[in-house]
């Protein structure tokens, strides 16, 4: 008894004492949100953000309404995977792969238990469509336009020497010199604190710009968020949040096969539009279709031609000569690379793909990033390159298949 008296005084108190002191230092700093992370994260067997994470989270509901359902390719359901694209989804947490072929169905399958009804978090996929959205207001009249300054919609900035001529394009641009820090996976950081933490409006308007606007491409999930904050603002005058303005605008006239889920913070109940609208692959596919189709569904211009141009067209004045131009306003771009395409992707390998010379999109979805061999004359993640390698080479089998079929016919 005596030995667990002396353990008790001399390890166990001053262990408890420590983690007092670092809980009191956590809460009096800010970083409170830690002990949310940990919850969501560590004791969930994750180390990061996870595909899941909508169902521990408030949420709006996106409603469907008059779902549409892709139309299937002649070859669906006869598609067989190339070796190494099919080795890659098997061992790389794949939860969903699917082909689009000139607007039809060729590939769908899903891994893990996850099905085409599953929602899971885009990630930053939700970047492209948060733009779309601020696009789509500025046609509408809501805004202005894209160059309208931010401290007309963010006055928390009004006195700040390098917002003055920062513009709504710089943030979906990510030119806007914001400061900010990009890391899912260290918990002391603006990320960590955005998807954690409760008042998401005050920790992004509370961190300051630090250099001038319209400077180098630098990846930033804040400049989305403070686009989503003056987004939010110029609907509300107007009776939307930026869920219902998504689902009056987007997801009903694309017959979306189900609800989506937008996750929010737990003080403002503003959605978190660098990340997090939960759906399913075919869904998010659409987002891809619709860029592809020049903002055109099914006869109705759902976004102009002009704004898709906007966000799909590498944004030369943010990169330096003979530097790869990978970003355009919330899209990705490798418009060089053997195979050109532009894509929405996000953290742990969320991918939707669009491969205009091909007429094709691809969906991947999965808890973690592909990890294949990175394929030569690629600028982006070493995966995507595969991807569409693989995806291509099915294509032109295809193709020649079609070619045979006519000769003999013949």
């Amino acid at each position: 008894m005596a030995i667990f008296k002396i353990l008790f005084k001399w390890i166990v108190l001053p262990i408890i004492g420590l983690l007092v002191v670092i809980s009191l230092g956590l809460v009096v700093t800010g970083n409170a949100y830690i002990f949310r992370g940990i919850q969501l994260t560590y004791f969930k067997g994750e180390t990061t953000a996870n595909i899941d994470d909508y169902k521990d989270f408030d949420n709006r509901i996106i409603s469907t309404k008059d779902p549409i359902e892709w139309d299937k390719d002649i070859n669906f359901g006869n598609i067989s995977l190339t070796p190494a694209l099919q080795n890659a989804l098997d061992t790389d947490q794949t939860v969903a792969f699917a082909i689009i072929k000139d607007g039809k169905l060729l590939y769908e399958n899903y891994w893990q238990g996850y099905s085409g009804d599953s929602h899971t978090n885009s990630f930053s996929m939700a970047k492209t469509v948060t733009t779309m959205l601020y696009l789509k207001a500025v046609e509408d009249g809501y805004i202005s336009s894209i160059d309208e300054p931010i401290t007309k919609l963010l006055p928390e900035y009004a006195d700040s020497e390098y917002a003055q001529n920062c513009t709504l394009a710089d943030l979906s641009a990510m030119t806007s010199g914001y400061d900010w820090t990009e890391d899912y996976y260290f918990p002391v950081n603006p990320t960590a604190k955005s998807y954690y933490g409760n008042d998401l409006v005050k920790h992004i308007t509370s961190r300051p710009f630090v250099e001038q606007c319209g400077g180098q491409f630098d990846y930033s999930s804040g400049d989305t968020q403070l686009l989503g904050i003056a987004l939010s603002r110029a609907l509300e005058a107007h009776g939307y949040t930026i869920s219902s303005y998504l689902e009056e605008k987007f997801w009903q006239p694309l017959g979306m096969k189900g609800d989506a889920y937008w996750s929010l913070d737990g003080s403002q109940n503003i959605e978190k539009v660098y990340c997090c609208l939960n759906a399913s692959a075919l869904d998010f596919a659409k987002f891809g279709q619709l860029l592809l189709n020049g903002g055109e569904w099914q006869g109705e211009q759902l976004l102009s031609k002009a704004h898709v141009d906007f966000m799909i067209t590498p944004n030369a004045a943010a990169f330096t000569k003979g530097q790869a131009q990978i970003y355009g306003h919330s899209v990705w771009t490798d418009m060089d690379s053997p195979i050109p395409f532009y894509s929405m992707l996000g953290h742990l390998g969320q991918r939707v793909l669009v491969l205009p010379e091909e007429n094709a999109i691809i969906v991947r979805l999965g808890k973690q990033k592909g990890l294949p061999t990175p394929v030569e004359g690629f600028h982006l993640e070493p995966d995507l390159g595969q991807y569409v390698t693989e995806v291509k080479a099915i294509l032109d089998s295809l193709a020649d298949l079609d070619d045979s079929s006519e000769l003999s016919s013949e």
